[in-house]
């Protein structure tokens, strides 16, 4: 049977002369916004779960069976597991992110390069510590850990504050190499293997910085 109506798949014109959008627009908005909705339940069962039994212990079973859906909808979701941590720490990323990138002094840009260079490996540390759980379980495979957004995010400013301090050498592999020693493994090993404590690492990071020549 033809329809009498325009295509749905194309633009059409309402009768006052202006252009409308399609029926299929409209219902593809309503989907993503759907699939959006539902992405956020299943965050939302994972952080419940993650609290009560621990980041390590929640699997795309246990969460498809919490929220009541089958598991090939978490897999369609996030991928796999580590999709799914890297979901969940995204909340608290964004908190790291607006501190160093928007927030006051030391961390933020109103402090001179130095203070921020100094103050971001503490803040990042302390981040991490008291979202170690998540950040250990999201880690996933060295290849996809160095390409995230947030490990490109950090990599760039700690690349932009030691050009700011004219630091001599090669700015990008120094940024690597301080970004390394904030790694989430490093720093919880040190912390509960080393029986060392965060006040030692924060001295540590800024006897790097030091090292390196940095300047204000």
């Amino acid at each position: 049977m033809t329809s009498s109506g325009p295509p749905p798949s194309v633009p059409y014109e309402a009768s006052d002369g202006r252009t409308g959008l399609s029926l299929t627009s409209c219902t593809e908005r309503r989907l993503r916004a759907d699939a959006e909705r539902n992405r956020t339940r299943l965050l939302e069962v994972a952080a419940g779960l993650a609290a009560e039994r621990g980041a390590a212990n929640v699997t795309m079973e246990s969460i498809a069976a919490a929220a009541q859906v089958g598991k090939g909808t978490v897999f369609r979701r996030f991928g796999d597991r580590t999709g799914l941590m890297l979901a969940l720490l995204d909340h608290h990323e964004r908190q790291l992110q607006a501190a160093f990138l928007t927030g006051p002094p030391p961390l933020g840009p109103d402090a001179p390069a130095l203070a921020r260079l100094r103050a971001f490996g503490p803040a990042v540390m302390r981040h991490e510590h008291c979202h170690s759980d998540l950040y250990l379980a999201a880690q996933g495979a060295p290849d996809r850990r160095y390409s995230t957004s947030p490990h490109e995010l950090r990599l760039t400013h700690i690349t932009m504050l030691l050009r700011r301090t004219k630091v001599p050498g090669d700015v990008e592999l120094l940024a690597h190499i301080l970004l390394g020693f904030l790694d989430t493994g490093l720093v919880h090993h040190l912390l509960t293997q080393r029986g060392m404590c965060l006040e030692r690492l924060e001295a540590g990071w800024n006897d790097l910085v030091d090292r390196l020549g940095a300047r204000t």
